[in-house]
């Protein structure tokens, strides 16, 4: 890597927010410059480290973010912000056009304006829609089945199409679920009304929450439930760092990644984990399927492994939810307050 990139900083979008945060600890641990930008609707000012620039405002303020990849020589894009809840986004689909897909294409355009060349967006395997077969390899029919996965695809759409007719290129991580927490303790997942399972099973198993919905029980899965290919949040956040090495290294081609270890965890043997690293027994409530949910989505992940100097440091279910417990026990205990 030459002396101009390295000093260049990376803009991190969402910075403040659960897999943001993270992104930014990761990137610091590797001696990159970072600035933040974030409008704290999700995220939270403290998981931002003291001595990191941040910027609080809109991503689709191009003015804003005009200025902050001129003031800081911004080098690269990391895009986390937006919105990720699939039963929202059913219920409120315009909201998801509008923080996935208008303001990414506000952003994309700041970032086209003032130069900047490496972009690592934060996708989601929601693009797959129901596939299928699993595993779900890259080349797998985009097909989503609510409008979260199809706001995402869209903007990965928009990136393909600039990436063709600029000096520009990117990299869209297709995340799996994304669960856990920084193992020194750092950061975590706080966001509130959480509705990913794990987040929601520790806050049960910590007294937050009487139990646990699982949302259906006769999907075609070994025992009914869904399953997920759960990924450690700090896994994912160094596989950003590995993509925006690769995209600098080639500066002419971009890359679609999915972001899974290529094993399926159903709900319930998720909540059998949280109480076993737990010691509880979680009440379990069986209630009707979520609309754009699909029965199993599993990550082919052949490709990550092969094309970035990446490999996964945190891949196993207990250890994923015994880190997000013990952040959860500091937040209970007002760590992250």
């Amino acid at each position: 890597m030459t002396d101009p990139v390295r000093r260049a900083k990376v803009l991190v979008t969402g910075g403040a927010g659960y897999i943001g945060s993270h992104a930014v600890l990761a990137l610091r641990d590797a001696g990159r410059l970072v600035v933040v930008i974030d409008d704290l609707s999700t995220g939270f000012r403290w998981s931002v480290p003291p001595d990191v620039p941040f910027a609080l405002g809109d991503i689709a303020d191009e003015a804003l973010v005009r200025r902050l990849i001129a003031e800081h020589r911004v080098g690269a894009i990391m895009h986390f912000a937006g919105s990720i809840v699939v039963p929202e986004s059913i219920e409120n689909p315009l909201k998801y056009y509008l923080n996935n897909t208008a303001k990414s294409r506000a952003l994309i355009a700041a970032a086209v304006a003032g130069g900047v060349r490496h972009f690592v967006f934060s996708s989601t395997a929601a693009t797959y829609g129901a596939p299928d077969a699993t595993p779900i390899a890259e080349d797998a029919p985009t097909r989503p089945i609510n409008p979260y996965g199809q706001s995402k695809l869209m903007t990965e759409t928009m990136l393909k199409d600039v990436a063709a007719a600029q000096d520009f290129n990117y990299c869209a991580l297709r995340y799996f679920n994304v669960a856990g927490a920084d193992p020194a303790g750092r950061s975590g997942q706080s966001t509130a009304r959480a509705t990913h399972l794990i987040k929601v099973a520790v806050e049960a198993a910590c007294g937050r929450r009487d139990g646990v919905d699982v949302f259906g029980g006769d999907y075609p899965t070994l025992d009914g439930t869904c399953v997920r290919d759960y990924i450690h949040v700090s896994d994912l956040a160094v596989a950003h760092l590995g993509a925006l090495d690769a995209l600098i290294a080639a500066p002419s081609g971009s890359l679609i990644l999915n972001c899974g270890y290529g094993r399926g965890f159903s709900v319930l043997e998720v909540l059998d984990a949280v109480d076993r690293v737990a010691g509880v027994r979680l009440r379990r409530s069986m209630a009707p399927p979520r609309p754009g949910d699909p029965a199993a989505l599993v990550a082919d992940n052949r490709r990550i492994l092969a094309r970035l100097a990446w490999r996964p440091a945190w891949d196993d279910l207990d250890t994923i939810v015994r880190h997000a417990l013990e952040w959860e026990r500091r937040d209970l205990l007002g760590h992250a307050s």
